[in-house]
């Protein structure tokens, strides 16, 4: 018996996405048939944050990222070591993605 063959997939990076958008905040909102995650940039000493990338999926895709995030992070420990989120460490820093409280 033969396994399925997998199609090959080509994925186009333009030049200005090749260069990425850093974000140090997310806000995540949800409803019944679509997840919305806001990445943001917040300064120290800023009053406000800056939305810089909109991203909207289906609640199964963002399970799916959730599972493939997880598996890609436990990858990265092995070979890097256990990786520090603020405020689980003695670090006093304001910004960074964690939950609100």
């Amino acid at each position: 018996m033969n396994a399925p063959q997998q199609k090959k997939l080509n994925i186009e990076l333009g030049e200005k996405e090749a260069e990425g958008i850093y974000s140090n905040l997310v806000l995540i909102a949800h409803s019944a048939s679509e997840f919305i995650l806001d990445f943001a940039r917040l300064l120290p000493a800023a009053p406000k944050a800056k939305v810089f990338s909109r991203i909207v999926m289906t609640p199964s895709n963002a399970k799916a990222l959730l599972n493939l995030l997880d598996r890609n992070l436990k990858s990265y420990e092995e070979k890097h070591g256990k990786v520090k989120v603020s405020g689980e460490t003695n670090d006093d820093t304001s910004i960074g993605f964690k939950p609100a409280p």
